[in-house]
C-alpha cells in the first residue's frame, strides 16, 4: 500500500469508527428504554392478575359464606353461579401468573394457593351437596373452623403475590435508572477510546513504514557479505512500493541459490558416477579368475560387502534336490562361528525364500535389537539395516544375496549393489553352463570309452545270439502246446470251482433247512417238558418229573450241538463278527467265577481265578467272543477233571507270535486243570473239527469235538491263538493269547447263502432289548393277571407247535385263536376284530409272515395290535426283516417259555397304557 493510500485510510478509518460507536451507544440506549417499557408493562400485568387473585378469592369466601348460612331454604342458583366462576376465575389466574411471574418464591406461592384453594373448593362443594340433600342440615364446628382458617391462609397468600409483584415493579424500576445512567457513562468512555485509537494507529502506521525502510537496508548489506549457497531475505508483508522491492530482491535470491544448487549437485553427481564406475570395474576383474559358482560367491562376498559398508553378508545358490528347490547357502562374509544360522530356505521361506519368490529386494531399515549379532575381539552389537536382494538371470532367481549393516543403506551403496546383481545373473548362468558342459564332456568321453567295450561285448553277444535263436525256436514249439494244455486246465479248473461254489451254496441252504426242521419239533418237544415238569395239576411222581428233566436236559443239550454245528459253519464261512471294545478285566473274572462257582460246588473241585496285580484294568477286544471261548475250556476243564482244581490265571507276557516277528506284550489266560491229561500225539489234532482225544465208540467222556475248534479260529479271528500243553494223569493247560489295542476285525462275506446258514442263536433266544422290563414284584403279579381272559391268534403251520403253544397259554386262562397261514390269519382278525395280540410264525405256505405282517398292519384297527414273530430258521438278518414288516417284537424258536410270557406281558401292558 502507497504512503497515500495508507493516510488516507488511517483518518477515514479512524472517522468511521469514532461513528460506529457513536450509532452503537445510542442503540443501546434506544434498546435499554423499550426493554424497561416492557419490563414495566409485564410488571402491571403480573400485579393486575395479583389483584384478580386477591379479589376472587375474597368472592368466594364470601359466596361460600352466605350460600351455607341460610337454613331451610334452596341454595340460589346465582350464587352458585357466581361462586363458581369465581373459583374458574381464580384458577385461571393462578394459572397466567404461574406462566408469567418465573420468580421461586412467587411460583412456591402459586403452589401453596392452588392446594389451598382446591382443599377449599373441595370443602366447599362437599358442604353444598350435604345441604342440597339436606337443607336444614347443620354444618358443625369443626368445618367452619377449618373453613375460616383455609380462607385466611389464602387471603394471606394472595396478599404475599400481590406485595410481591409490587416490590418487583420497584426493583425494576431502581434497576433501570441504573441502566440508564450506565449507558451514558459508557458512551463518554467509548468516545474517548475512540480518539486514543485513532491517534496510536496514526503512529503505528509512521513507524511501521521507517521500520520497512531499515529492513531493506540491513538485508543488502548481509547480501554483500555471504555466499550464493543461502542469500537473506527481505521480510516485508505489507504491500506498497517497499514491497515491490522486496520481491524483486527476494526472486534475484532464489535464482542465485537456485544456480550455486545445481553446480554443486552436478559435481556431486560426478563423483558418484566416478566411484560406481570403479566399484563395478574392480567386481569385473574377478570374473576372470572364477572357475566355479562356489569360488565366484567367496570372491564377491568378501569384495561387495566392504563396499558398501557391511559388516556382514551371505551368498545363497538355488539347488534343486528330488524335484523340491531350494536355496542353500555357500559363502558368507563375517559369519559368527557360535551362531545357529539357517543352512537352506524352501522358495517363500522366511525373507529369503519370500525374496526369491517375489523377484524382488527386500530392504529393512528397522531392525530388532535380538534379530542378529556381528561380533569382533572388542564385543558385539545388533545390525541397522538388511538388504536382501535376487540375483535374476531371463526372469529365473539363481541365487540371492543378504547383506546386514549398522548403517543405513545410501542410494549410492543400492545403486551399486543393483548394477553389481544385473551382471551378476549372466556370470553365474555362464559358469553353470560351462559346469555342464564340463560334466558332460567328461560324460561323453567315459560313454565312449563304455561303447568301445560295449561293441566286444556285442559282437560276442551275437554268437551266443545265433545259438540261442535256434534253441528259441525248438522252445517256441513246445510252449505251443504247453498253451494248449493250460487252458484245457483252466477250463477244468474254472468247472471245477463253479461246482464248489454250488456246492457250498447248497451245503448252506441245507444248514439254514436243517436249523428250521430241527428247531420246530424240539420247540413242541421243550414247551410240552416245561410244561409237564412245572406239574400244574400236581399228578406226576418224583420218577416222571426226573423223567421229563431228563427229556428238557437232553432237548437243551440238542439245541446247543445245533447251535455249535452253526457256529463252527459261521467260522467256515468266513463271517464271524469280531468287535473291538474296551473290555473290563474284572467283569470277566466275575463273569467267569458267577458262571462255574456253582459246578465247582456241585464236583467238589477247587476253583480259583488268579491275575497279576500289576496288570491294567482294561484293555480291547470282542467281549462275547473272549467270553465264549474261556467257558469252552472250562467247560472241558471241569469236565475232565473228577478230583483236585482248577484254576483261571491272567498275566501279560512277552510273547513270539512268528519266527519273523518280534516278540510282544501279549495277554495270557491260562486254563490250568489236575485232570487226566492230553497224550503228546492228539494234542494237535483235538483242535480240529468232529475230533477228541478219545474218539471211539466206548469213551469215557461225551462230547461232539467242535468246542476246541471253534475256540481255535474266534482266538485267530481276535488277533491271538491258544497253546496246549499237557501231561498224562497231572492234567492240562490251555493257554490264550491275545494282543494288546486290538482293532474291530470283519471277514468280508462270501456269500449270503452261507453267511444266512452259518448265523448261531447269538441273542440266546433274548427278545427286542428296547422294550423295558418288568423287573419289581408288583409289576410281575400285575403282567400275570393281564394274560388272564386275552385272545391271542397263534398263526403257524406246524400243529405241534400250535399244540404246544396252545397248551401253555391256556394254563393262563388265554383265549386262543388258530390260522395255518397268513391267509387263514387275515379271515380270522376280520371274524374276531377284538384280538389282543398275534404270535406270527414267518415260513408259512401260500402267504408267509412278513406278507401277513405287511396286511394286518395296513387295517386301520389293527396298526398298533402287538404282534411277536416266531421262526426257526435262524437267519442273521431274520430280526431287521421282522420289524422292518412291522412286528412289535422278535423270538426264536425253541420258544422259553419264560421269555415269551414276559414278552407278552410288557407288549399287554404297553398296550393298554
Amino acid at each position: 500500500m502507497r504512503f497515500r493510500t495508507k493516510l488516507y485510510t488511517s483518518i477515514g478509518s479512524l472517522l468511521l469508527f469514532i461513528t460506529i460507536i457513536v450509532v452503537i451507544l445510542m442503540n443501546m440506549l434506544e434498546q435499554s428504554t423499550v426493554k424497561m417499557n416492557v419490563v414495566i408493562n409485564d410488571l402491571n400485568e403480573r400485579i393486575e392478575i395479583a389483584s384478580t387473585i386477591k379479589e376472587e378469592t375474597s368472592t368466594i369466601t364470601k359466596e361460600l359464606h352466605t350460600m351455607l348460612k341460610e337454613r331451610g331454604e334452596a341454595i340460589p342458583s346465582d350464587s352458585l353461579n357466581e361462586w363458581e366462576n369465581s373459583n374458574s376465575n381464580l384458577q385461571m389466574a393462578m394459572a397466567s401468573l404461574e406462566k408469567k411471574d418465573t420468580q421461586e418464591k412467587s411460583q412456591e406461592l402459586i403452589s401453596k394457593l392452588k392446594l389451598l384453594h382446591e382443599s377449599y373448593r373441595n370443602m366447599g362443594q362437599q358442604a353444598l351437596s350435604e345441604r342440597k340433600i339436606n337443607p336444614n342440615i347443620e354444618l358443625t364446628a369443626p368445618f367452619w373452623t377449618e373453613s375460616e382458617l383455609l380462607r385466611q391462609r389464602m387471603i394471606q397468600m394472595t396478599e404475599l403475590l400481590y406485595g410481591l409483584q409490587e416490590q418487583g415493579m420497584k426493583n425494576e424500576l431502581l434497576r433501570s435508572k441504573d441502566t440508564y445512567n450506565w449507558a451514558v457513562e459508557n458512551i463518554y468512555i467509548y468516545l474517548v477510546i475512540g480518539l486514543i485509537l485513532g491517534i496510536g494507529f496514526a503512529i503505528w502506521i509512521i513507524k511501521s513504514t521507517s521500520n520497512n525502510l531499515n529492513k531493506v537496508t540491513d538485508v543488502m548489506k548481509q547480501a554483500t557479505a555471504s555466499d550464493f549457497d543461502s542469500l537473506p531475505r527481505i521480510e516485508i508483508t505489507t504491500k506498497g512500493e517497499l514491497s515491490e522491492i522486496a520481491v524483486a530482491f527476494n526472486k534475484m535470491a532464489n535464482a542465485l541459490e537456485k544456480h550455486s544448487r545445481n553446480d554443486k549437485q552436478l559435481k556431486e553427481e560426478a563423483e558418484e558416477l566416478s566411484w560406481l564406475n570403479t566399484k563395478i570395474a574392480e567386481i569385473a576383474t574377478l570374473y576372470p579368475e572364477v572357475e566355479n559358482v562356489e569360488m565366484l560367491a567367496s570372491m564377491l562376498i568378501t569384495k561387495l560387502a566392504p563396499m558398501v559398508r557391511a559388516s556382514h553378508g551371505i551368498f545363497y545358490l538355488k539347488e534343486i534336490e528330488k524335484g523340491n528347490q531350494y536355496l542353500t547357502r555357500i559363502s558368507s562374509f563375517a559369519s559368527n562361528a557360535f551362531e545357529q544360522e539357517r543352512k537352506q530356505f524352501r522358495l517363500g521361506e522366511g525373507l529369503i525364500g519370500q525374496c526369491a519368490l517375489s523377484k524382488r529386494p527386500i530392504h529393512l531399515n528397522q531392525v530388532p535389537d535380538d534379530y542378529l549379532k556381528i561380533g569382533s575381539g572388542l564385543g558385539e552389537a545388533s545390525p541397522k539395516a538388511i538388504m536382501i536382494l535376487p540375483v535374476l538371470f531371463e526372469d529365473q532367481v539363481l541365487a540371492v544375496i543378504e547383506m546386514a549393516s549398522f548403517e543405513k543403506l545410501t542410494p549410492l551403496q543400492i545403486k551399486l549393489l543393483d548394477e553389481v546383481n544385473n551382471n551378476l545373473g549372466i556370470k553365474i548362468n555362464s559358469i553353470i553352463n560351462h559346469m555342464k558342459v564340463e560334466k558332460l564332456l567328461q560324460e561323453s568321453q567315459a560313454l565312449t570309452e563304455e561303447l568301445q567295450a560295449q561293441s566286444e561285448e556285442l559282437q560276442m553277444q551275437q554268437e551266443e545270439l545265433r545259438s540261442t535263436n535256434e534253441k528259441l525256436e525248438e522252445q517256441y514249439e513246445a510252449s505251443k502246446q504247453r498253451n494248449f494244455e493250460i487252458q484245457e486246465v483252466s477250463a477244468a479248473l474254472e468247472e471245477k470251482a463253479q461246482q464248489l461254489e454250488l456246492s457250498s451254496r447248497y451245503k448252506s441252504e441245507f444248514l439254514a433247512n436243517m436249523s428250521h426242521e430241527l428247531r420246530t419239533p424240539l420247540n413242541s418237544l421243550l414247551i410240552l417238558a416245561q410244561i409237564l415238569s412245572e406239574n400244574g395239576e400236581g399228578n406226576l411222581t418224583l420218577k416222571q418229573l426226573e423223567y421229563l428233566k431228563t427229556i428238557y436236559t437232553s432237548g437243551n443239550d440238542l439245541l446247543n450241538l445245533i447251535n455249535d454245528i452253526l457256529d463252527l459253519a459261521k467260522v467256515e464261512s468266513g463271517k464271524l463278527d469280531v468287535i473291538s471294545e474296551e473290555v473290563k478285566l474284572n467283569e470277566v473274572s466275575d463273569f467267569i467265577y458267577h458262571q462255574f462257582a456253582p459246578i465247582a460246588n456241585q464236583q467238589k473241585v477247587h476253583f480259583t481265578i488268579e491275575r497279576e496285580s500289576e496288570l491294567s484294568t482294561t484293555f480291547f477286544t470282542d467281549e462275547q467272543r473272549l467270553q465264549q471261548i474261556l467257558k469252552n475250556l472250562l467247560s472241558n476243564a471241569f469236565k475232565f477233571t473228577e478230583s483236585g482244581s482248577v484254576t483261571l490265571q491272567i498275566r501279560q507276557i512277552m510273547k513270539n507270535v512268528g519266527e519273523k516277528h518280534p516278540a510282544e506284550q501279549m495277554l495270557a489266560f491260562s486254563v490250568i486243570d489236575t485232570g487226566i491229561g492230553i497224550e503228546n500225539e492228539k494234542q494237535e489234532t483235538i483242535f480240529d473239527a468232529f475230533r477228541q482225544a478219545d474218539g471211539t465208540t466206548s469213551r469215557q467222556y461225551g462230547g461232539t469235538g467242535l468246542g476246541l475248534s471253534i475256540c481255535r479260529e474266534m482266538a485267530h479271528l481276535l488277533g491271538g491263538f491258544i497253546e496246549v500243553s499237557s501231561e498224562i494223569g497231572k492234567g492240562s493247560t490251555f493257554t490264550l493269547y491275545l494282543p494288546y489295542g486290538q482293532m474291530n476285525n470283519k471277514i468280508e462275506p462270501l456269500s449270503m447263502a452261507r453267511t444266512e446258514a452259518a448265523v448261531s442263536l447269538e441273542e440266546n433266544y433274548l427278545v427286542n432289548t428296547n422294550v423295558p422290563v418288568l423287573r419289581d414284584e408288583p409289576k410281575i403279579k400285575q403282567g400275570k393277571s393281564i394274560l388272564r381272559n386275552k385272545k391271542v391268534l397263534i398263526v403257524d403251520d406246524d400243529i405241534r407247535n400250535v399244540y404246544a403253544l396252545t397248551i401253555a397259554l391256556e394254563n393262563h386262562e388265554m383265549d386262543i385263536l388258530v390260522a395255518e397261514n397268513g391267509r387263514e390269519a387275515l379271515e380270522v382278525l376280520n371274524v374276531h376284530p377284538e384280538t389282543d395280540l398275534i404270535l406270527m410264525d414267518i415260513m408259512m405256505p401260500e402267504m408267509d409272515g412278513f406278507e401277513a405282517i405287511q396286511h394286518i398292519r395296513k387295517i386301520r384297527i389293527f396298526e398298533t395290535i402287538p404282534i411277536i414273530a416266531l421262526t426257526a430258521k435262524a437267519m442273521k438278518h431274520s430280526r431287521e426283516e421282522c420289524l422292518e414288516a412291522g412286528a412289535s417284537d422278535y423270538i426264536s424258536k425253541p420258544i422259553n417259555l419264560e421269555q415269551l410270557f414276559s414278552l407278552m406281558q410288557v407288549w399287554l401292558f404297553t398296550k393298554e397304557g
